[in-house]
């Protein structure tokens, strides 16, 4: 399944790197860019994927409300 996660827009992938870790330190995985992934529950690393996705949902309902 190679390429299924492919980035629609590749110039943000810096900024959804940040908003991980951001993400991931609100939720008490401090150092998350270091940590070894396959070390984490299956729960704590669906946590920030989880979060990540409402943000991004909150994001574009505000910009989609101020048009």
């Amino acid at each position: 399944m190679a390429g299924r996660n492919k980035k629609v827009v590749p110039e943000a992938k810096a900024a959804l790197n940040q908003m991980k870790l951001e993400t991931a330190n609100e939720l008490g995985l401090s150092n998350y860019e270091n940590i070894d992934k396959g070390n984490l529950t299956a729960r704590q690393n669906g946590y920030v994927g989880g979060y990540m996705t409402k943000k991004l949902v909150e994001m574009a309902e505000k910009q989609i409300s101020k048009k």
